[in-house]
C-alpha cells in the first residue's frame, strides 16, 4: 500500500476544549514546531454539546465549535501553523451524533423527533421505527414516567423537563398532558429503559449519543459538507477516522469518503490518473440555506458549499494506495488480525504498534510469578479475574444479555422476519434466534466481521471465524435440531441468505453489536477485572498474553513497512487507561515481582483503613504506583480513576447500580493507603523502579519515533507524563513551560532527537524505506532491540545505500540486565563508518560495545558522523 505524498512525519495530538481552544493551540505553534512535528492532530473540531470536553458528541456537522473559537478560529490556527511549517490533521466522528438537552441543538434530531418517519430527516438516524409503536424511546426521565409527571411541562412551545425540551407535534399543543404525550412521535421512558426497550443504535451503550446513517449518500453529503470544504481550502490537511466499526459498511464509507476528499482537493488525477474529476470546483451544493453571520444552514439531502455530491463521487474510480489526503482509521486490530488492504487509507492510529512496543518491557517470566502472586493475594474466581479467556467469556455474556440487550432484541426481529418470508426457514422460535445470535457474538475474538449483501463477499479469514463460532456455538442448544438455528444465524451474519432489506439490516447490525460488545466486554469490563498487570490492559493489548520478543517485535516492523509505510503509531492517546510512562513504571514489576508482592502485602496491612476486598488493595497500590515521583498520593486523580475502575469491573460496583456504601469504604482506604503513605515508603518504592521505568520510558519513547509508520505525540508526552484514564489525560496541557530537568529533560532531548531527524531526513522513515534488524552478540543480546532506517536507494558508489540512515538501540529489561552482571562484552554491529549518538554526542564503530554506547542513557539514536 502507498501512501500519499502528504504523509506526515510526525503529528501531535491536542485535546480542544473551552479551557483549551484554537487560540491556545495557535500560541503554542511555535513551540510545537521546534519539537519537530510536521502536523498537528486536533480533536474533533465540529459543533459539539457546549462545554464538551472532548468534541465527540456532535450536534451541528456545519459549524465549527463556537466555544473553541469558531470557523475563523480554526483558520487563523491554520495559517499559523502553516507559517511555521505545519498542517492540520482533524479527528471526525462519521458514526453517531449527540442526543443532547435541550434537544433543540441537534436540528436534525429535533426535526425528526417533530415529523417522525415522515421527518425529512428520518434518514438520518438509525431508528427501528418498528418497534416502540412506532416511536422513538427516549430513555431520559430520571424515574418511571408516573414519578416524574409533575416535572413535565409546556413552555414556548415545547414540552420541558429539566434541561430538556422537546418538540411538539403540530397540532398537538393544547392538548391535555396525557393525551399530548401519546400524540407525539416519540415516548419519555425511565433511563433504566434504554437497556431492553431501546429502539435506536447508539454509541456502544451510551444512550445520548445517536447513531447516524452515514451510509446513507445525502447524509454523507451533508454531514462532511463543511469537512469538505476545511479540507478544500487547505485548512485541514488530513483525517483521523473514529470508530469505522460502528459504521454499517466502513469500506464503503473509506471509498466514498476518499473519493470526496480527491474531489473537494482537486486530487482526483493521482494514483496513475484513474481517477475522473466528478464536479468542478467551487460547485454549489443542493440544500443550502445562507444564515446570517455565514454560519451554513444543512437542509435535507444536502450540504453547505462543497465540491461533490454522493451522486458526484459514485462516478468515480478510487486510486490505488492512500486516501487524497493522509487518513488512518481508528480500528483496533486483535493481536494476529490485520487491516484491510483493499481500504483506500494510511492504515490505523496505532495502538497496535502500542502493544507491540510495550510487550518488548514485559518480563515473560516475570509476569508469570507476578500473576501467581496476584492469584494468591486476590483470590479472584477464574471467570472474575483469575484467568484471562474465562474472565472474558463471562463478561461478554454480562455485556450481551444486560448492556446490549436491547441490540440483541432488534437483531431477533430482523432474524424472525427473515425466517417468517422463508418457508425453509420457518419453525426458529424467537427465543432460539436469540440465543444463536448471542452465543455467536460472544465467542468472536475480534471486533467485527467484514460481510455485506450485495457487496463484496466476506473474507475467507472472517468466514471461518464464524463457522468456527458457529460450531462452538451449537453447545448452548440441549436439542440438537434446535441447534441448526445458530446455522442459519450465522449465514445471514456473512450475508449469504438472501438480499432484502431485513437481510441488510442483519447483516450491517450483527457486525455493528459485535463491535460495542467487544469495546464494552474485554475493554471496559475484562480490562478491569483481570488485574494482575494494569499496564496489559491497554487499548488493543492482550493482558492474556502481553510480552512481545524482539524477534517478533521485528517480524511486526518489517510487515507494517511492506503493507502500511505510513500507518500511525501511538504510546498515548485520549482513550489509553494509562499514559506510556506511568505503564513503564507498571511493566517494571515484571522485573521484580516477588519483591512487589512483599510490598503490595505489607502496605496494605499497614493501612489505617481496611481494604474492603483484596483485588481492590492490588488495584489501587498499581494505580498509585503509576502516577510517579510526586503524584503517588494525589487524591484529586487517584480516587476517581480507582472509582472507575471498580465501576467498570462491576463486581461490587456499577455505573447503572452503584454500591454507595462500598465506594465508600473504597475511597477510605485510597485516603488511608496509598494516599496517606509516609513520603519514606513511596521513595523506598520508587528508588527500586526508577531505573528499569527510566529506561522503559526512553526506549518506549525512542521505538515510536523511528519504528515504521507515522508517530503520534500525545500533548504533553515530550516530558514526563503519568495520567490515568479519562478524564485525567485530558486536562488542558501546559506546553513549552519550565526548562525540563532530571528525566524530563532526557526524554525532551530525545523527543526533540528523533523528531527533528524524521523532518530533516523524511526518505529514512517514510514510504520506501527500510528497516533492518541489528543483532547484539555476546552474554546479554537479548536486552538489546536495534535496528538500521535508510532511505533503500542505492549510493552513488554501488554499495546497498546503508552509508546513510539513523541506528536505534534500546534497553529492555534493564533490571534484569543489571542483575546478570550488565552488559558485559555484549556488543552491536554498526555499517561500516563513524557513528554519532545524538542524544551524547559519543561516537562509536561496529561491533561497539554497548556497556560504553550506553553507558549515559538506556537508549542511543545514531547517525553516520
Amino acid at each position: 500500500m502507498t501512501a500519499d505524498p502528504g504523509t506526515p512525519t510526525a503529528t501531535y495530538r491536542l485535546q480542544l476544549q473551552p479551557a483549551f481552544p484554537f487560540a491556545a493551540a495557535e500560541r503554542a505553534v511555535p513551540y510545537l514546531a521546534s519539537l519537530g512535528v510536521s502536523h498537528l492532530h486536533l480533536s474533533p473540531v465540529l459543533e459539539a454539546v457546549p462545554g464538551s470536553t472532548h468534541g465527540y458528541d456532535v450536534v451541528d456537522h456545519s459549524t465549527v465549535r463556537a466555544d473553541l473559537g469558531g470557523e475563523e478560529g480554526l483558520r487563523a490556527l491554520a495559517r499559523t501553523a502553516r507559517a511555521h511549517g505545519l498542517g492540520l490533521i482533524v479527528d471526525i466522528v462519521p458514526n453517531h451524533m449527540a442526543a443532547p438537552a435541550p434537544e433543540r441543538l441537534n436540528a436534525p434530531l429535533w426535526e425528526v423527533l417533530r415529523d417522525g418517519p415522515q421527518s425529512a430527516y428520518a434518514r438520518w438516524f438509525d431508528i427501528d421505527w418498528q418497534a416502540q409503536g412506532g416511536k422513538v424511546l427516549l430513555p431520559v426521565l430520571g424515574g418511571p414516567l408516573g414519578e416524574e409527571w409533575d416535572r413535565l411541562r409546556i413552555e414556548y412551545g415545547a414540552l420541558r423537563y429539566y434541561d430538556h425540551a422537546f418538540p411538539l407535534r403540530p397540532g398537538t399543543e393544547g392538548l391535555p398532558l396525557a393525551e399530548l404525550l401519546d400524540a407525539q412521535w416519540y415516548r419519555l421512558g425511565w433511563w433504566r429503559l434504554a437497556r431492553t426497550e431501546l429502539n435506536y443504535r447508539r454509541f456502544f451503550t451510551i444512550s445520548e449519543l445517536i447513531a447516524v446513517r452515514v451510509e446513507d449518500p445525502e447524509v454523507f453529503d451533508a454531514t462532511h459538507a463543511t469537512l469538505l470544504e476545511l479540507m478544500r481550502d487547505g485548512v485541514v490537511a488530513g483525517l483521523r477516522i473514529d470508530h469505522p466499526d460502528g459504521l454499517a459498511d466502513p469500506e464503503g464509507y473509506l471509498r466514498r469518503l476518499d473519493r470526496a476528499v480527491r474531489a473537494a482537493t482537486g486530487d482526483g488525477e493521482r494514483g496513475g490518473g484513474r481517477a475522473q474529476r466528478a464536479a468542478s470546483e467551487g460547485e454549489e451544493g443542493r440544500g443550502v440555506t445562507p444564515e446570517g453571520g455565514g454560519k451554513r444552514r444543512i437542509a435535507p439531502g444536502g450540504g453547505g458549499r462543497r465540491t461533490a455530491s454522493a451522486g458526484d463521487i459514485d462516478r468515480w474510480t478510487a486510486p490505488e494506495g492512500g486516501g487524497g489526503r493522509w487518513t488512518v482509521v481508528e480500528k483496533i486490530l486483535a493481536r494476529d488480525e490485520r487491516l484491510a488492504t483493499t481500504w483506500p487509507v494510511a492504515g490505523t492510529t496505532g495502538y497496535d504498534a502500542l502493544h507491540h512496543i510495550d510487550g518488548l518491557f514485559v518480563d515473560p517470566d516475570g509476569l508469570e510469578k507476578l500473576t501467581a502472586l496476584y492469584r494468591a493475594f486476590a483470590a479472584p474466581p477464574a471467570d472474575l479475574g483469575g484467568d484471562w479467556a474465562a474472565t472474558v467469556r463471562r463478561a461478554a455474556h454480562e455485556v450481551v444479555t444486560h448492556e446490549l440487550a436491547a441490540e440483541v432484541e432488534r437483531l431477533t426481529r430482523s432474524a424472525s422476519r427473515i425466517c417468517a418470508a422463508d418457508p425453509r426457514l420457518r419453525d426458529h422460535a424467537p427465543w432460539a434466534l436469540r440465543t444463536a445470535i448471542r452465543e455467536l457474538l460472544v465467542r468472536l475474538p475480534v471486533y467485527r466481521p467484514y460481510a455485506s449483501v450485495g457487496g463484496p463477499p466476506a473474507t475467507d479469514a472472517d468466514a471461518v471465524m464464524l463457522r468456527s463460532a458457529a460450531a462452538d456455538a451449537r453447545e448452548a442448544f440441549t436439542v440438537a435440531q434446535e441447534a441448526q438455528v445458530v446455522r442459519v444465524v450465522r449465514d445471514a451474519a456473512l450475508g449469504g441468505l438472501g438480499d432484502g432489506p431485513d437481510h441488510r439490516d442483519f447483516c450491517a447490525r450483527f457486525a455493528q453489536t459485535a463491535a460495542a460488545l467487544r469495546a464494552k466486554s474485554v475493554e471496559d469490563t475484562a480490562f478491569y477485572r483481570y488485574a494482575p498487570l494494569l499496564s496489559a490492559a491497554e487499548v488493543g493489548g492482550d493482558p492474556g498474553r502481553p510480552a512481545v520478543a524482539p524477534e517478533e517485535f521485528h517480524a511486526f516492523s518489517a510487515r507494517r513497512l511492506r503493507d502500511w509505510p505510513a500507518t500511525g503509531t501511538v504510546l498515548s492517546t485520549h482513550d489509553t487507561k494509562r499514559s506510556a510512562d506511568a505503564r513503564a513504571r507498571l511493566a517494571a514489576l515484571t522485573e521484580g515481582p516477588g519483591w512487589w508482592g512483599r510490598t503490595v502485602e505489607e502496605l496494605t496491612r499497614s493501612a489505617t483503613a481496611p481494604a474492603p476486598d483484596p483485588h481492590l488493595a492490588w488495584t489501587a497500590w498499581q494505580t498509585a504506583l503509576a502516577l510517579g515521583p510526586g503524584g503517588h498520593g494525589d487524591a484529586e486523580r487517584l480516587v476517581p480513576a480507582v472509582l472507575k475502575a471498580v465501576r467498570e469491573a462491576g463486581l461490587r460496583t456499577t455505573w447503572t447500580e452503584q454500591n454507595a456504601a462500598y465506594e465508600a469504604e473504597v475511597t477510605a482506604f485510597l485516603e488511608a493507603g496509598p494516599c496517606a503513605a509516609d513520603p519514606s515508603v513511596w521513595a523506598a518504592i520508587d528508588a527500586e523502579l526508577d531505573g528499569p521505568a527510566r529506561a522503559n520510558a526512553l526506549g518506549a519513547a525512542l521505538l515510536h519515533l523511528t519504528m515504521p509508520g507515522v508517530p503520534d505525540l500525545y500533548m504533553g508526552t515530550e516530558r514526563v507524563y503519568t495520567a490515568l484514564v479519562d478524564p485525567d489525560n485530558r486536562r488542558p496541557p501546559e506546553l513549552g513551560g519550565e526548562p525540563a530537568d532530571g528525566p524530563s529533560a532526557e526524554k525532551l532531548l530525545l523527543t526533540r532527537a528523533a523528531l527533528n531527524l524524521r523532518r530533516e531526513h523524511p526518505g529514512w522513515f517514510g514510504p520506501g524505506s527500510t528497516y533492518t534488524p541489528l543483532l547484539a552478540s555476546g552474554p546479554s543480546a537479548e536486552h538489546c532491540v536495534a535496528f538500521l532506517r535508510t532511505d533503500g536507494t542505492d549510493s552513488t558508489d554501488g554499495t546497498d545505500g546503508t552509508d546513510d540512515g539513523a541506528v536505534t538501540v534500546v534497553t529492555r529489561l534493564s533490571r534484569r540486565l543489571a542483575e546478570a552482571g550488565g552488559w558485559s562484552a555484549t556488543r552491536l554491529p554498526l555499517p561500516p563508518g563513524r557513528w554519532r549518538d545524538l542524544l551524547t554526542g559519543r561516537t562509536a564503530e561496529g561491533p561497539a560495545a554497548l556497556d560504553e554506547l550506553l553507558s549515559r542513557l538506556p537508549v542511543a539514536l545514531l547517525i553516520r558522523n
